[in-house]
């Protein structure tokens, strides 16, 4: 038995549907423990022939492996309607056939329409100090979960309760909305809309934190699949350019119920470049003709549509990673876009204005914005690595730039991506043997 955690390292987007989907293979059940609709992990499979692209939000990267269970853990915050669409889309491509293969915790938060509505105004009202939320009311979830205030999944399976929850809540929420100048919702509306949700969610509901203890008490290999990034963590991040929930390890123990002594491994997941979406300080960051390269040849526009700024591997934010995660491995994805330049860069520290040096990051962004990269160049490679499968078969270059990582973070290297299909990989350690 084995129970391993998936987590990004850098500033989310690193590819983690598509290392979740190929250790799905050796695992038996997916949990994914935190963060909602705001995630995007899109896999690129080969489906009767034909490579398919799935972007998935909500449900686990493992669902495209027919004989697994894919829990949706109560740390997540569900938008029913996002989940239903999902679910909807999965079905109509011949995926998640059979009901058992989706677990969704019945006490897992609902992201409700005044959620939505809420975290669209706040940021249209922070004006040019904007954290670039997408608006899906994840924050705002979060908060009523903290605040006690959460409407939980188990509600929308019992419709006296639900009308209770949500007449004791509505009028709060409506008086905040008008405040920001926004028209009331109507109760009636809500709890129609909700309930329309109801029968097509009741099938998947129950109790996944026995579930999932169950199934690690019985020997099971289990897969915690994170959303978003370490430096994104609400704690542990460049705060208040975090997103709402926690995004590192520990989240895991918190967000799915399990005991971190349950937990055998930890695979952070970085590019061979960087990449951020959305504000804060991002010190690598390139805004000249190699960060477009990047950009192009890495097609980096997340899942919601943005256009992501790139830049050099940052080492120096990767140690941190690897230090608050407890890293067991690294997968290091998208080698095959640094193919072409003539050097290649990695941040393995920083200085700040007055010439001190850091080797990890000050989370203050204020700070963090001042800093200067410390770089170490090496030489880059022209081959196309895309039919790699095993690493001798590298450039030398390429070969060197991963040694670096590896005894720059002391973390050994378990996968290496070097194509967007699931078949373009090296797998050089499988973290279930």
């Amino acid at each position: 038995m084995a129970a391993n955690v998936i987590i990004g390292a850098q500033w989310g987007d690193e590819g983690k549907g598509k290392v979740v989907d190929l250790y799905t293979e050796f695992a038996d059940i997916v949990v994914r423990f935190q963060g909602g609709n705001n995630a995007g992990h899109t896999l690129v499979v080969q489906k009767d022939g034909v490579p398919q692209k799935t972007v998935l939000h909500l449900i686990p990267s493992g669902i495209l492996h027919s004989d697994k269970t894919c829990v949706i853990a109560h740390g997540v915050v569900v938008d029913p309607e996002i989940l239903i669409q999902e679910i909807d889309a999965l079905r109509l491509r011949g995926y998640l056939e059979r009901d058992e293969q989706l677990l969704i915790a019945e006490d897992a938060s609902i992201i409700m329409p005044y959620h939505r509505v809420l975290d669209t105004l706040r940021e249209a009202a922070t004006g040019e100090e904007q954290m670039d939320s997408v608006g899906r009311g994840i924050g705002p979830c979060y908060e009523d979960k903290v605040g006690r205030r959460s409407i939980f999944v188990r509600d929308l399976l019992d419709e006296a309760r639900l009308v209770e929850r949500v007449r004791a809540t509505l009028p709060e929420k409506n008086a905040l909305l008008q405040w920001y100048g926004h028209a009331p919702l109507d109760f009636n509306q809500v709890i129609d809309d909700l309930l329309d949700c109801a029968p097509r969610i009741a099938p998947f509901v129950g109790n996944a934190n026995r579930f999932v203890h169950e199934a690690i008490s019985r020997g099971r290999n289990i897969l915690f699949e994170g959303a978003q990034g370490t430096m994104l963590d609400v704690s542990l991040g460049t705060y208040p350019f975090v997103t709402a929930s926690h995004t590192t390890s520990a989240g895991a123990c918190v967000g799915a119920g399990v005991a971190p002594a349950r937990i055998d491994g930890t695979i952070g997941i970085t590019k061979a470049y960087c990449s951020r979406v959305g504000a804060g300080p991002f010190p690598t960051g390139l805004d000249d003709e190699i960060g477009q390269h990047l950009r192009d040849s890495g097609k980096e526009y997340s899942s919601t549509g943005r256009a992501r700024r790139c830049g050099w591997i940052d080492v120096a934010a990767l140690r941190y990673a690897a230090r608050v995660n407890g890293f067991t491995g690294l997968a290091v994805t998208k080698l095959d876009v640094l193919s072409g330049l003539d050097n290649v860069k990695i941040c393995v520290g920083y200085r700040d204005p007055g010439g001190n040096e850091y080797s990890e990051p000050i989370l203050d962004p204020e700070v963090l914005a001042t800093f200067e990269p410390i770089y170490e160049v090496l030489p880059g490679w022209r081959e196309d690595i895309s039919d790699v499968r095993v690493l001798e078969e590298l450039p030398a270059a390429a070969r060197h730039f991963l040694s670096c990582l590896q005894t720059l973070l002391e973390v050994p290297i378990a996968l290496v991506s070097v194509g967007p299909k699931r078949s373009e990989t090296i797998v050089v350690q499988n973290i279930y043997r």
